[in-house]
Parts: C-alpha cells; sequence; structure tokens
C-alpha cells in the first residue's frame, strides 16, 4: 500500500518585518549579519487575532476545501507545534472546534493529539498517521497533520532575527497525489540542553552548543538511515529539504550531509587533486585532530564547482520561502519541501518518480532522515497553493509597530493593541471564556 502526504497547504502570519531594511537599523548590525550570515531577508508575524490555533485551522480548512474533504473523511488531528497555551487540552481540539463552525458534519470520530518534540514533532506527526494508515486502523479515513507554531524570543535576544509564524497542514493517506512516504527511517536521539522552554514562553538557548547537537544528530541520523537502505551517493535525491531554523545552519548541515554521501565515491576521486582525500579516523591520534583535519576539508569541499552546483540544485530551492518568513519550528522543514518543489513547478522541471531525502531535526534532541518519493499529481497540488500571493499581502512593519506586536504576542506583557489588517474568510481570535479558554470565529 502506498501512503504519503496527498497535499499540503500553508498559512504564513500576515505581518512582515524586513530584516535589512527595518530590523538592522533599528539594532545599529549591519544588514549583512541577516541576509548573509543567517541567510534571511524577512519575518512573519501573526496579527493581534491571529495565532497557533488560527494559522492552523485556516490552512487544515483550505487544504480540506481543495481536496473536496468533509469531516467524517477525517479519522485523526495531529497538531505539533512549541507553541501551546495549554497543558492539558491539546491545540487539535480547538482546531476542530474551529472547523466545525464552517462543516455541516463534525469530528466526534476522529482521534486527536498534540506532538512535543521541539521541531521535530511535525514529523513524527507525520509518521504516527503513516502507521496509523499502514496498521489499517483508519477504516478508509485520511489523516490532518497540522505543524503550527509562532517562533517568538526574548527581545534583544540573539535569536530574535530568526523569529516567523505560520502553519503548515499536511494530508496523510493511502494512493497520495504529492509524495509516498518510505518506510525506512534513520535517527538521532540523545539527552541535550541546547534549547529549551521550562514553564516559559521564550525559550533558553545556547547559540553554539545548538549548532553543534544539530549537526551531531543529523550524522548520527544519517549513518542510521544509510545502516537500513545502504550506501547514499550525492546523486540519489533530487531535492533535500532539511529542518531550517535559519538557512545559515542549513548551510553546515548540507556540507556535512555531502561529505558524508561523496565519500568513497567516484566524487571523492576526482576532487583528490583539487582539495586531496577526506581525513580517516585511523590515520590520526586523537578525536581532535581529525576534527580539525575534517573541518578543513569540508571547507575545502564546499568551495569546489562539484559541491557548488550540486547545493544550488538540490539545497538552495528548499530555502527561499525560509528566507522570507523565519523560523516556523515544526513548520519550517515542511516549508523547506513545498519550497523545492515550488521551484521546480516555475523552473519547468519534472519530478515524477524523483526522491527527496528530508532531514528533519529538534532541539533536546532528535534527528530523522526519511526519503519520500515524488507522485504523478505533483505539480496540480503545488500549483493550487498561494504561497507567493500570501507573501506578497503581508502587512510591512515599522519597527515601532514590531515592538507592539511582540508585545501583543508576550504572555507576560499587558498590550491592547489594534489589529493591522481586515480578517476575511478566516478563523479569528475573538477573546476568553469563562475558564480561561481561548475562543474562536470565523469571519466572512
Amino acid at each position: 500500500m502506498t501512503v504519503g502526504i496527498d497535499g499540503i497547504e500553508v498559512w504564513t502570519g500576515k505581518l512582515r518585518l524586513d530584516l535589512a531594511e527595518t530590523f538592522a537599523p533599528a539594532q545599529g548590525e549591519n544588514p549583512g549579519k541577516y541576509t548573509k550570515g543567517l541567510g534571511l531577508y524577512a519575518s512573519s508575524f501573526p496579527d493581534t487575532y491571529e495565532d497557533i490555533v488560527t494559522m492552523g485551522a485556516n490552512a487544515a480548512h483550505r487544504l480540506m476545501d481543495r481536496k473536496g474533504l468533509e469531516p467524517e473523511d477525517i479519522g485523526r488531528i495531529d497538531v505539533a507545534t512549541e507553541s501551546a497555551f495549554d497543558n492539558s487540552k491539546p491545540v487539535s481540539t480547538y482546531v476542530g472546534g474551529c472547523l466545525e463552525q464552517v462543516y455541516d458534519g463534525d469530528f466526534h470520530h476522529a482521534n486527536k493529539g498534540e506532538r512535543k518534540f521541539a521541531c521535530i514533532s511535525g514529523t513524527q506527526s507525520l509518521d504516527d498517521a503513516y502507521n496509523w494508515i499502514q496498521a489499517g486502523r483508519n477504516r478508509g479515513r485520511a489523516g490532518l497533520v497540522i505543524a503550527t507554531d509562532t517562533a517568538l524570543y526574548a527581545r534583544d535576544d540573539p535569536g530574535e532575527a530568526t523569529q516567523g509564524a505560520g502553519a503548515v497542514a499536511m494530508l496523510i493517506s493511502e494512493d497520495p497525489d504529492l509524495v509516498e512516504l518510505s518506510a525506512e527511517q534513520g535517527y538521532g536521539s540523545a539527552d541535550e540542553t541546547d534549547f529549551l522552554k521550562p514553564q516559559q514562553q521564550f525559550p533558553s538557548v545556547d547559540g553554539k552548543r545548538s549548532v553543534q547537537v544539530y549537526l551531531a544528530r543529523m550524522r548520527e541520523a544519517i549513518e542510521d538511515y544509510e545502516s537500513v537502505v545502504g550506501k547514499i551517493h550525492p546523486d540519489d535525491y533530487v531535492l533535500g529539504p532539511f529542518h531550517t531554523p535559519f538557512p545559515g545552519m542549513v548551510r553546515k548541515a548540507a556540507a556535512l550531509a555531502y561529505r558524508h554521501f561523496s565519500r568513497d565515491t567516484e566524487i571523492e576521486v576526482s576532487l583528490a587533486e583539487e582539495i586531496g582525500r577526506q581525513p580517516r579516523r585511523e590515520a590520526f591520534d586523537s578525536d581532535e585532530a581529525f576534527r580539525e583535519a575534517a573541518a578543513e576539508y569540508t571547507d575545502a569541499l564546499t568551495d569546489t564547482d562539484t559541491y557548488q552546483e550540486w547545493y544550488e540544485d538540490v539545497i538552495e530551492p528548499t530555502l527561499k520561502i525560509s528566507r522570507e518568513v523565519g523560523n516556523w519550528y515544526t513548520g519550517s522543514v515542511h516549508v523547506a519541501r513545498v519550497a523545492g518543489m515550488k521551484h521546480a513547478l516555475e523552473n519547468g522541471q519534472n519530478l515524477t518518480g524523483e526522491r527527496m531525502l528530508v532531514g528533519s531535526y529538534g532541539s533536546g534532541a532528535q534527528a530523522e532522515f526519511h526519503a519520500e518519493t515524488i507522485q504523478a499529481g505533483w505539480a496540480e497540488e503545488v500549483g493550487a497553493m498561494n504561497v507567493d500571493e500570501q507573501l506578497a499581502d503581508r502587512h510591512e512593519l515599522s519597527f515601532e509597530k514590531y515592538e507592539r506586536v511582540h508585545d501583543a504576542h508576550n504572555h507576560d506583557v499587558e498590550s491592547d493593541v489594534d489589529r493591522f489588517t481586515a480578517p476575511e474568510a478566516e478563523f479569528v481570535f475573538d477573546g476568553w471564556g469563562r475558564m480561561g479558554e481561548r475562543k474562536y470565529t470565523y469571519v466572512e
């Protein structure tokens, strides 16, 4: 049985902060710190009537409408987020309640849950829905997976420029139109404290450590994946969507992956005269000496035309949306998938039958690699999305407006900020209920 992603929809926060023109001058920083160093041009933010529920429900509503689905067609709703506001009631129940406002049926017989493992939980939710269908427990129904986050940092935190907000909704079914998910997976997991939120809204981050942990877990996951599928060659996959906290991080992960994939191949041999052979651990007296040699080789490798052509074809297309919206936490790797396929469609590339290697990651920490085989309906599915329209329609924030929006979404700040845009045909936050619950309404 073929199981995978039948369709995807994206909902980006309706506000935009330009990092080079607005954020950098206010911070007294060179714009290149963000556009070149981080690889980011802008961040998306939710308006005052938006949050993780509205963004997730709006993405799901658009997806269900486009696929002609009713509530009875959905057997489970899984929400992945690290921005939840309740330690008991899952976001999926709020999303289900929103959707029931616009459909005649209900989701009373759909299993609902919430996944938490930092940014990787969106992929873990895909895995759960995949396993549920493969086990034959779905009764012919599809699974709705929603990755939704508002990725805010404390003001003046080093991570502030990477902020973002948005949701990705994915339909998991038999005989999918978009991609088939592989049964094979590879994992790298360890108890780490590189990024965490112990009873707090904004994360505590060890930036340098976080990069090291990201790369270490990704390397472990690659090695574990190869133990199942065999040796991987750089040419095996047409796209490589990786978790993208910011594109600069993916540059590091891609270099590590390519070095690993090209080892003991004709690529390593052909580059030997230019940069030498890859260092082998047995040739060094210590791990430190080996790591230094491997780092030097990687730097040289990324300067070669061979690597740069691969990166431009396989990795760079997956970063195009993230550069404009920032980090979406659980949605980031899924935005990367959309960006890569969208780029291919716009450039007349036929992806049918090709494979992608998807690398997911969550701090704390765990990485996963799996393959996705692109299906015949991919072009129609990607072409039906309106990502460009959403990005273009965002309201531009001044720095003063950004400060007000940040306060509006800061749980510790009392603020009364008017909305910046007018909602239309979407779910909105509509105040508080008698037990402190958040309430939502559909605005025509």
